[in-house]
């Protein structure tokens, strides 16, 4: 979305058709597979950073399709998110949900 200031200055990345809207449940996937393959810390605990880092930069996926993932992982019961954010918990269905693959 491109929002126009009062200067008529431009700001922001325009739409357009070739963009595609994120699809949260295979983001959610994506996120699942990632947090299998990070060492977890204290009490199973991933590091959100951690996830952040290989969702944006080694998948090159949008931040708006990490959020949509995470949204939809954790209404699925796939992930448990701390209140705080800095962390998720791979959650037994989501660790079902890896070894049908």
């Amino acid at each position: 979305m491109t929002v126009v200031g009062k200067s008529g200055q431009a700001w922001g990345r325009g739409f357009d058709s070739s963009d595609e809207a994120p699809d949260p449940q295979a983001a959610a996937r994506k996120l699942l597979e990632l947090a299998a393959s990070i060492e977890a810390v204290q009490d199973g605990r991933i590091h959100i950073e951690k996830m952040n880092y290989f969702f944006l930069y080694t998948l090159n996926e949008s931040g708006t399709e990490l959020g949509a993932g995470i949204r939809c992982a954790v209404e699925k019961g796939w992930l448990e998110l701390h209140e705080s954010g800095t962390y998720v918990r791979l959650l037994a269905p989501g660790h079902d949900l890896l070894a049908l693959r």
